[in-house]
């Protein structure tokens, strides 16, 4: 499949403006399957408080900013993974919307809030799904999320072999060091697609990247260009656990000691 990522840089509350921008980055191509967007693209990050964020939250699927996505997913024949800063009832949660050729497919809600993150919105509330796009397994994880191996392993588990992962990273000797790193010992490919530019005195490290069960970085961005990279990749090497005659990466887990208790002070 031809896996991409559009790292830009959106405009803090100018939806329309963002979308465009979303737009115009595809049309001059002419095959793609995925392409993963950054984190919150479409209203921008960093807000003074929730009520800020408020007016620019939309419900999903049927706000603007997810009905243009499957728009452009249906002009395009492709999957779309996108930051949404999402609305529900009196709640937001930071989310990544799946939208494909046919509509809406679901809703991811990042787990772990980063800082003034849990200021603003809710943790997410709807597990660790595994989403079916033309017979591939797709995980998606936001941002922060990285810190979490227990996150990447529970979808690795459950069968995904590719994980998308819209972000905002601003720690970029961190962060970049540990994704391949969550490749290798999941052996699956990861689609980072990160932000560019400046908001309100906060930088972001831009970076994106595509990177294979190996952990080879196979497409990397710069740190503070606009970029749209497209890389085929296979996503059937993420099945091929066996790390030798005889080690499987799954099965030769010790289940029966990782449930032992673990008091944290």
């Amino acid at each position: 499949m031809k896996a991409a990522f559009f790292q830009f840089d959106p405009e803090l509350g100018k939806i329309d403006y963002n979308l465009k921008k979303i737009e115009r980055s595809l049309s001059p191509l002419k095959k793609l399957d995925l392409l993963v967007l950054p984190e919150l693209c479409n209203s921008g990050y960093n807000f003074r408080d929730k009520k800020e964020a408020l007016k620019f939250a939309e419900e999903i699927p049927q706000g603007k900013s997810t009905q243009f996505l499957i728009t452009l997913a249906k002009k395009k024949n492709c999957f779309i993974v996108a930051g949404i800063n999402e609305k529900k009832g009196h709640a937001l949660y930071n989310s990544a919307v799946l939208v494909g050729p046919k509509g809406y497919i679901g809703t991811y809600r990042k787990l772990h809030l980063f800082y003034k993150e849990k200021d603003i919105f809710e943790p997410g509330n709807l597990g660790l799904p595994v989403f079916n796009i033309k017979g591939i397994r797709l995980g998606i994880l936001i941002c922060f999320d990285w810190r979490f191996p227990e996150a990447w392993r529970i979808l690795a588990l459950k069968g995904a072999q590719v994980i998308a992962h819209p972000s905002n990273l601003i720690v970029p000797k961190l962060s970049f060091r540990a994704l391949p790193g969550h490749a290798i010992v999941n052996r699956i490919f990861i689609v980072t697609g990160d932000r560019v530019g400046t908001e309100r005195k906060l930088k972001f490290a831009g970076r994106s990247m595509i990177v294979d069960p190996d952990g080879n970085i196979l497409a990397q961005a710069s740190a503070d260009k606009e970029e749209l990279r497209v890389t085929e990749i296979n996503p059937k090497l993420a099945n091929l656990k066996q790390v030798n005659s005889k080690n499987h990466l799954f099965k030769d887990r010790r289940v029966e000691v990782y449930q032992e208790k673990i008091f944290l002070s």
